[in-house]
C-alpha cells in the first residue's frame, strides 16, 4: 500500500505556522519580499519562514525601553555536519562577527556556530558571505533536520570514525531542503560552488519505495508542508558519546567486522530535550533502540523514519509534535510496524554495543597519520576576546598562519586539526601568550564538562540568566565543595534559561533550568555519560540560595556514596526521599563545625562497626562525622570513675 503524506486540509485541525509554511511557497515569501523593505526587523509570517533560512530574529533585551522600538536583531547559525568548519570558512565568521556581529562567535551544542547581533540590513551580505566560503545557514533552524552531530575527534587510523564523519555528511545532503528559494534570495538566484553531491544520495533522495517521497513537489522528502517540527540525527561509533545518542530523534551507531569495514548501523530513535514548565504533557525523553540496518539500505531507513513522523506527528499542538510523543503514544513495536511499511522490510534486531563513555577530547592527541590535533575548552562556548584572555584573537592568527580546519564538538568546545608537529611549539606558544589553556588538568573540574545556553539577552525564550550567570555559580559550587573537603570533585553540570533544552540539561548530574527571574528548577541523578534521564527535584531554587541548598546534598553524597560513586549516580541511588529527608534534618554549617580542627587527624575503626557508623547516618540523615564528633564529645565529657 502506498502511503500518502497526511497533507492538512481546510477541516483538519492544524498550528498557524502550517498555513505559513503551506503559503510560503516552498520557503520563500513573505521573506523574499520583506527582505528589501527599509524596516528593522519582518513580520510574524517572514520571520517563521526565516528560521528554515538559518537565522532567529530577536531583541537585545538589555536595551529595551519603554515606548521605543525594541532593539531588532538576528542570529545566524550554521549548518556545519559533524562540526567541520573549514579555515576559510572560520576566518569568515570570524571577520562577519566584527562588521556585523556583537564581536563573538558562539558554539552551539550541536556542533555549529552562531553569530549574534546581525542587522536586518545585513542579513544577505553575511549569509552570501558565508555560503561563498564554503559554508551554509540553510537547514540550521525550522521544521527540518537540523545539524547532523558526529563524534568530533579527527582520527586518521580508526574507520568507524572515518565512516561516522562521512555518513554525517552524507545524511546531512539527503534532508538538506531542496527548495531553490536559498539561493534565490541570498545570493540572487546563484548556486555557490560546492562539492558534488555522492550518487548514492543524490538517488536515494529520488527513490519513492513506499511512497516515502513526492516525486513532483520541489521538496520530494519534506513536501509542502516539511516536518511537524525540528528533527535531530546524529551518527556516532559504539562507545563514544560525545554526542549525547539518547537525545536525538534519530541515531545511527557505526557497526564494523573485525577489517573495519562498514557493515551497518544500530538505529535509536525518539530522543528529546524539550519541555514546557507545568506542562505535564511534555516531557524529556531518551530515545529507544529501534534495531539495525545493513549499510545498502541506510538511507531508505532514514526515509522511513522521517516519513513516519511527517505524515503522523501532532501539526496540531507544537508542543506535541516532536517525534519522542510519537513513540511515546504509540509505543515501539506500532511505531516500528509504521516504519517497515515505508521501509519495505522487516529491520533486524539491534546489535550488542559496549558501555558508552563521554568524551571531551581536550588538549593535544595524536591522529593517527603522523599529524596532531588540540582540543581546545571554551566556558560556555563563547569565543571572544575580553581583558588578558583573548581566544578570538590568538584563533585568528593560529587559522589564518597554519590554514588549520576546526571541528567543533557537542560540548561547545573546538579542535583544530591538521595539525603539523613541528608547529606545535608556536601554536602553543601564540595561545599561551593569549592566556588561553591547553592542558585540560589546568581548567576547573566543573568548568570542563558544564554547558549552558545564551539564553539571555538575546534568546525570546529564556525565562532567567543562563550563559552570563553559570560561571559565577560554579565558582560557588567550587568554593561549596572544598569547604566540605571535597575540592577534586567534579561532576556534569547543565544551565537553560528556560525549559527547551538547548544545553541538554536533562541528561545531566545537575541541571539548573530556568523557572522564573533569578530561580530554578534543579534536576538531579543523571549519569557522567549521559545515559540516564535526571529528574526534578526542586521547582524554584532561588540563586542567592545556591550554597544552603547544595551543603546537606553534597554532605550525604560524600558521606554514604559508594567507592568511584558520582554525584548524580548517588541521587538517583538513594531517591529524592532520602535526599529531601536530611537536607530537612541538616544544619547548615554543622558538617564544617564539626570538621574544624580535626580534619587533618584519622583514627582507624574495624570495618563492622564502619558498617554500622554508615547505616545509623543513612537512618538518621546525619553525616558520620557529626555523629562521631558527638559521641567522642559524650564521653570524653563522662567523670573518671575508675578507682
Amino acid at each position: 500500500m502506498v502511503q500518502t503524506q497526511a497533507t492538512p486540509t481546510p477541516t483538519s485541525k492544524v498550528s498557524k505556522l502550517e498555513g505559513i509554511k503551506e503559503r510560503s511557497n516552498y520557503l520563500r515569501e513573505p521573506l523574499a519580499t520583506e527582505l528589501h523593505q527599509d524596516t528593522t526587523h519582518f513580520t510574524e509570517e517572514a520571520i517563521q519562514v526565516l528560521k528554515f533560512h538559518g537565522s532567529y530574529q530577536q531583541d537585545n533585551r538589555d536595551n529595551r525601553i519603554k515606548g521605543q522600538e525594541k532593539d531588532y536583531q538576528f542570529m545566524l547559525r550554521t549548518r556545519s555536519p559533524g562540526g567541520f568548519i573549514p579555515p576559510q570558512l572560520y576566518l569568515t565568521l570570524d571577520r562577519l562577527a566584527t562588521e556585523y556581529g556583537n564581536e563573538t562567535l558562539r558554539v552551539t551544542t550541536r556542533q555549529g556556530f552562531q553569530i549574534h547581533g546581525v542587522l536586518k540590513k545585513n542579513l544577505q551580505g553575511t549569509i552570501a558571505a558565508i555560503v561563498k566560503s564554503m559554508g551554509s545557514t540553510l537547514g540550521a533552524c525550522g521544521d527540518v533536520n537540523r545539524n547532523v552531530m558526529a563524534p568530533p575527534a579527527p582520527y586518521k587510523n580508526r574507520p568507524e570514525y572515518l565512516i561516522a564523519r562521512e555518513y554525517a555528511d552524507k545524511v546531512a545532503d539527503l534532508l538538506t531542503p531542496q527548495t531553490g528559494a536559498y539561493y534565490e534570495i541570498w545570493l540572487d538566484g546563484e548556486k555557490a560552488i560546492s562539492g558534488e553531491e555522492d550518487p548514492e544520495v543524490i538517488a536515494a533522495r529520488s527513490r519513492n519505495g513506499n511512497g516515502t517521497i513526492f516525486p513532483d513537489k520541489e521538496e520530494p522528502i519534506y513536501g509542502t508542508h516539511y516536518m511537524p517540527r525540528k528533527f535531530k540525527i546524529c551518527v556516532t561509533v559504539p562507545g563514544d558519546n560525545s554526542i549525547d545518542v539518547y537525545t536525538h530523534d534519530v541515531s545511527l551507531v557505526v557497526i564494523v567486522d573485525e577489517e573495519g569495514d562498514l557493515t551497518g548501523f544500530n538505529v535509536l530513535a525518539g530522543g528529546g530535550m524539550g519541555r514546557t514548565h507545568n506542562k505535564e504533557e511534555t516531557f524529556a525523553r531518551m530515545a529507544d533502540e529501534i534495531g539495525y540496518v545493513e549499510k545498502e539500505d541506510v538511507y531508505d531507513l532514514i526515509k522511513a523514519i522521517v516519513a513516519t513522523q511527517r505524515d503522523y506527528g501532532d501539526r496540531h499542538n507544537r508542543r506535541h509534535a516532536r517525534m519522542k510523543y510519537l513513540l511515546q503514544d504509540w509505543g515501539v513495536e506500532k511505531f516500528l510496524h509504521q516504519v517497515e511499511s515505508y521501509f519495505g522490510k522487516s529491520i533486524a534486531p539491534f546489535k550488542p554495543l559496549s558501555s558508552w563513555q563521554y568524551e571531551g577530547y581536550l588538549g593535544w592527541q595524536k591522529q593517527g597519520d603522523g599529524k596532531l590535533f588540540l582540543g581546545i575548552s571554551i566556558e560556555n562556548g563563547r569565543i571572544k576576546d575580553e581583558g588578558d584572555f583573548q581566544l578570538r584573537n590568538a584563533l585568528r592568527k593560529i587559522v589564518g598562519q597554519f590554514n588549520l580546519p576546526m571541528r567543533l564538538t557537542p560540548n561547545h568546545n573546538l579542535i583544530l586539526a591538521e595539525i603539523q608537529p613541528p608547529d606545535k611549539d608556536t601554536i602553543e606558544a601564540i595561545l599561551h601568550s593569549h592566556n588561553v589553556f591547553t592542558n585540560p588538568k589546568k581548567i576547573p573540574g566543573l568548568v570542563r564538562t558544564a554547558m549552558a545556553c545564551p539564553a539571555l539577552p538575546t534568546c525570546g525564550l529564556a525565562i532567567t540568566e543562563s550563559e552570563r550567570v553559570l560561571p559565577s555559580l560554579l565558582k560557588r559550587l567550587e568554593v561549596l565543595l572544598a569547604s566540605l573537603g571535597m575540592k577534586k570533585e567534579h561532576f556534569v553540570i547543565r544551565m537553560t534559561g528556560c525549559p527547551n533544552g538547548c544545553a541538554r540539561p536533562y541528561m545531566a548530574e545537575l541541571g539548573f533550568v530556568g523557572s522564573m527571574p533569578g530561580k530554578y528548577q534543579i534536576w538531579l541523578g543523571g549519569s557522567p555519560n549521559q545515559t540516564q534521564l535526571a529528574q526534578p527535584y526542586e521547582d524554584k531554587m532561588p540563586v542567592e540560595n545556591l550554597e544552603a541548598f547544595f551543603e546537606p546534598l553534597f554532605v550525604y553524597f560524600k558521606e554514604n556514596r559508594q567507592e568511584k560513586e558520582s554525584f548524580g549516580v548517588f541521587c538517583h541511588r538513594v531517591g529524592f526521599d532520602a535526599l529531601r529527608e536530611f537536607s530537612a534534618n541538616y544544619e547548615i554549617g554543622s558538617y564544617k563545625k564539626a570538621a574544624k580542627g580535626s580534619c587533618q587527624h584519622r583514627v582507624g575503626i574495624p570495618d563492622d562497626l564502619y558498617l554500622l557508623l554508615k547505616e545509623k547516618s543513612v537512618q538518621q540523615r546525619r553525616p558520620m562525622t557529626k555523629i562521631v564528633t558527638e559521641v567522642l564529645e559524650a564521653y570524653l565529657a563522662i567523670p573518671d570513675e575508675t578507682p
